[in-house]
């Protein structure tokens, strides 16, 4: 089992910056793939960004790439998104999840274990 806790959701202005941090504990080393998906009121959840232990690789969406950036700490099993130049239509829950690899990487099937959301609010 993996336990993912959230952190670092917020208000912030539009054009502002947020750090989201997500802490694994348990069996971290099954899941070496690493993601972040948002979910706003009344849409999908959705796939922001992703990075594979194993080999550094990453992935982000089209709709936050350049503003958006995941990083991992391995020695602290912590993922981050750093969010920048932030706009009201990136405010949604964000949840971060852990797979264990051999999935795709940019849906929710391609992972096993979830966190339980950090609200992320920009204003206008």
């Amino acid at each position: 089992q993996v336990q993912l806790v959230e952190s670092g959701g917020g208000l912030v202005q539009a054009g502002g910056s947020l750090r989201l941090s997500c802490a694994a504990s348990g069996h971290t080393f099954s899941v070496p793939v690493m993601g972040w998906f948002r979910q706003a009121p009344g849409k999908g959840r959705e796939v922001v960004a992703a990075i594979i232990r194993t080999d550094c690789s990453w992935y982000s969406a089209d709709s936050v790439k350049g503003r958006f950036t995941i990083s991992r700490e391995n020695a602290k099993n912590t993922v981050y998104l750093q969010m920048n130049s932030l706009k009201p239509e990136d405010t949604a829950v964000y949840y971060c999840a852990a797979g264990t690899g051999g999935r795709t990487v940019i849906g929710a099937l391609g992972y096993d274990y979830w966190g339980q959301g950090t609200q992320v609010t920009v204003s206008s």
